[in-house]
């Protein structure tokens, strides 16, 4: 599900690894091209050549019909009309969330109850597998495959928890989906940056490379801060997670000496997979629409029922705020949406593990 650049790389991926894989997308006309082409033109690190699902769905119940696994590569921004989609179309096979983003289980998982439905089993990744861009509406270029991401799994879906690690097997089981969503590498790559640049963006429309041009002493200074916090908020629920580097190189996505030498700034800037993609061409990509309101701010609420006070990411939603004249911390994945408000760490960790 997601026609988009990590859709394209997933049917690619899988197609070509003999899955039976039927495609579908809320808006027929992105993956409409595809469909004109017989399949995904594909370049990059998986080879070069043309993969063809078995079917361009129409139809989303006729595409679950008998599936082993629906799996949802498209922006946390989509999560709820795609959970919709889902609950209209009465899944009952297990649902994989690639990425998960941050706290995408328990979003997607609240939208099923509030509309009093069980939720069926849901994995959700820490990042996409994959680094792609499309250069155009029928090609993916996929310049990196993740070496390591996390699952984690609500309460009742190990079994498609093993699904999907047999599906992708650099997932790595996390003890919860709180682990899983605190490991999205992209709420702290992304968000300092995204704040730091943001006249350079307006001024340039993006005319420069995110990952290494902007990737500053500065800017990796920040980085580090808002990981600390990251850290802070983890360690509130038991989980020592690697630090952001240590995480990326783990990935494929950084250099791998700097970042086992705590060097921030070469370890992002030196990541091949990363290197050339440029920055947001304006405050309505993604870095901003997304990853503040559905990165950022879940881990604020995770910070608050921990107990853990955590200035800097504030003050980052803040001032993203402020960017896009919106305000992030109530627009975004609050706690209401994700179905955790008046919970305290011992409710929200039962949510997540089950009983004690």
């Amino acid at each position: 599900m997601g026609a988009g650049a990590g859709g394209a790389a997933a049917v690619t991926e899988l197609s070509l690894g003999g899955h039976e894989v039927r495609w579908w997308n809320r808006n027929p006309a992105t993956i409409e091209p595809f469909r004109e082409h017989g399949g995904v033109r594909y370049e990059g690190v998986l080879g070069e050549g043309v993969a063809t699902p078995a079917s361009f769905a129409t139809d989303l119940g006729s595409a679950l019909a008998g599936a082993e696994l629906a799996m949802v590569c498209l922006p946390s921004l989509a999560h709820e009309l795609v959970a919709e989609a889902l609950v209209a179309a009465q899944v009952s096979c297990p649902v994989l969330l690639n990425p998960g983003h941050t706290c995408g289980a328990l979003h997607v998982a609240n939208v099923f109850r509030e509309r009093g439905v069980e939720p069926p089993p849901l994995v959700e990744l820490s990042t996409l597998t994959y680094v792609a861009r499309k250069p155009d509406a029928s090609t993916v270029r996929i310049t990196g495959a993740a070496g390591r991401v996390w699952a984690g799994c609500l309460p009742g879906s190990e079994e498609a928890l093993r699904l999907a690690q047999e599906i992708y097997p650099a997932a790595v089981a996390a003890r919860d989906v709180l682990a899983s969503s605190l490991a999205n590498v992209n709420l702290v790559l992304h968000t300092p940056g995204a704040i730091l640049s943001a006249a350079w963006v307006e001024a340039t429309g993006g005319d420069f490379r995110f990952y290494v041009d902007s990737m500053t002493p500065g800017v990796a200074r920040s980085i580090d801060a808002l990981d600390r916090e990251r850290l802070a908020v983890a360690a509130a629920y038991d989980h020592a997670l690697p630090a952001l580097t240590e995480e990326m190189a783990a990935i494929g996505t950084a250099e791998a000496t700097a970042a086992a030498r705590g060097d921030t700034q070469a370890a992002i800037a030196g990541g091949e997979a990363n290197r050339l993609i440029k920055a947001p061409d304006s405050l309505d990509h993604r870095y901003y629409a997304e990853d503040f309101g559905y990165g950022l701010v879940p881990m604020l609420e995770l910070a608050r029922i921990g107990g853990v006070v955590v200035p800097y990411a504030s003050a980052l939603v803040e001032v993203a705020s402020a960017l896009r004249g919106e305000p992030l911390a109530a627009s975004g994945l609050t706690a209401e949406r994700l179905g955790i408000a008046g919970l305290d760490r011992g409710g929200l960790l039962e949510l997540v593990r089950g009983p004690a």
